[in-house]
Order: C-alpha cells, then structure tokens, then sequence
C-alpha cells in the first residue's frame, strides 16, 4: 500500500487518480478548495482518505497541510502536484485578477508545493514528486496566453528547478517527472474562465475559445491517470511524459522547428564572441 498526496481533486485527473488509487487499497492524502465534494468517497473509504481544504495559491496553509499530512500519515511515496485552471482570452482581454490568480494558482503554487515537501521527503529518506504541466507548455495557441505562460513558467521553472533540483535531490531518493498532456476529455475545460471579448479580437476565428467539443479531443483521462500512476511507480522515471498523440505530435514539430532556427543562427552567435 502507498501513500499519495494530490492537489486539485475536485474533479478531473485529479479526482480520478484519487477513486482509482483508493479502489485498488493505497492510502491517499486529498486537498481541494471544497473538501465537501469527496464526502462520498471519505465515507466509502474511512481512514484511507485523509482530507483538507486548500488552495494552492495561500502559502501558508499549503505549508501547514503538507506539515499535517506528513504528520498523520507517517510517509507520503508520492506527492502529485495537479491543482491548475485556465482562462481562455486574448491577452488584452484579460483582467487584473486573471493574471494574479491564474499564475498564483499554475505556477506559484506548484512551485511553493515542490519546496514545501522537499524536506519531508528528504527526512524520510525518499519519494516521488509528480508535476502536472501540458503540451502547452511547449507551445502556444491564440487565446490561451495566460495559461501558456503559467504552463512555460512551470516547466522553466521545474525544467530548470527539475534539470538542477532533481541532481540536488536524487542522492536523498527523490525522483521527479513532469506529466504533459494534450488536449484531454476531461472536466477541466468546462471550469476554464472565458474573458469578455473585445471587439478588435471577435471575427479573429484564430483565437481559442475553448469551444471544442470533448468528443473532438484524442487523450483519454483514464489512460492518462493510469499512465501518472506508472511513472510514479517506474523505478526510473523520465523527468517527462507526454501524454496524447497530439501532445506528441506538436510538441515533436515544435522542437524540430525551433532546432532548425537555433542552427541557422550559429554563425551569428559565434561572430560575437571576444576575439
């Protein structure tokens, strides 16, 4: 039996994850900003399922809960890092609070969650660290900005926090991965934010609206959870999975583009040096 600790259970893969780990006899340790949602699985599951409330972008409470939990549970295997939203919008139709809330919640509370239970695993003598990012963390679609930029936040900064971090930790036993889906069934896009359009952007068809239907979408959330679920447990984890054929696909085409332009410029970076 091991023990989880997850973010954003809610719903989507984070609510998944939690009934299958629970249906096959672990332990988890579940947060949301409305505990209520999982009375049902809490009265089916006792003492398996330890509950808090929390939102990932109050730092001091994620603190106090990962304090807690460590402390009840005894050991936590594997830390899943899920809690996210999204806003759908060009940027200057964004407001204020879009921007502060969605990169306090993306990217400052994956950040702030990773430091919180580093020395716990550390002081047990081991873990995993599973990060929840997406393709589009590689690229970037019209309308989707803001998510983009807490996305590419996350894997620079757990990319660069994971490429140095994961050296600095490795020795202690703690393994990481960050997760990059595609285009996923799931219930995320139907708590996504949509911002007011603005007349300049409305008859731009190129702008994302998040008006794609689910059943257009190729990624399968229960493949998708069972997958987080094999990284988690593989006894050498890459530091990233791509999720979906078209994560794959359009991560794949991006990286071959950019390749091609770094090699075109080599001459140009080499003609600046001293001497």
């Amino acid at each position: 039996m091991k023990t989880w600790f997850i973010t954003g259970t809610s719903r989507g893969f984070g609510r998944e994850l939690t009934e299958r780990l629970l249906a096959r006899g672990d332990r988890v340790a579940a947060t949301l900003r409305a505990p209520e949602r999982l009375a049902g699985l809490q009265a089916e599951h006792g003492e398996r399922l330890w509950v808090r409330g929390l939102d990932v972008t109050d730092t001091a409470r994620l603190r106090a809960v990962v304090d807690a939990a460590f402390a009840d549970l005894g050991r936590i295997d594997v830390v899943v890092s899920n809690a996210g939203s999204g806003v759908f919008g060009a940027a200057e139709e964004l407001t204020d609070a879009d921007v502060d809330d969605l990169i306090a919640t993306n990217l400052t509370g994956s950040i702030q969650l990773a430091r919180a239970v580093v020395p716990h695993l550390r002081a047990q003598g081991g873990g995993r660290i599973v990060q929840v990012s997406s393709m589009g963390g590689h690229i970037g679609f019209p309308g989707f900005s803001l998510y983009h930029a807490t996305k590419w936040g996350v894997e620079g900064f757990f990319e660069g926090f994971f490429e140095a971090f994961a050296r600095e930790v490795e020795p202690f036993g703690v393994r990481t991965t960050l997760v990059e889906p595609g285009m996923i069934r799931t219930s995320f896009y139907a708590a996504v934010g949509r911002a007011e359009v603005h007349p300049a952007y409305a008859d731009d068809p190129g702008i994302a609206r998040g008006d794609i239907p689910l059943e257009d979408m190729p990624g399968d959330q229960a493949k998708v959870v069972a997958a987080m679920i094999d990284v988690a447990e593989a006894a050498d984890p890459p530091r990233r999975l791509l999720l979906g054929s078209d994560a794959y696909a359009l991560v794949h085409a991006a990286m071959v583009e950019r390749l091609a332009a770094v090699e075109a410029q080599k001459d140009v970076a080499y003609s600046t040096d001293v001497g």
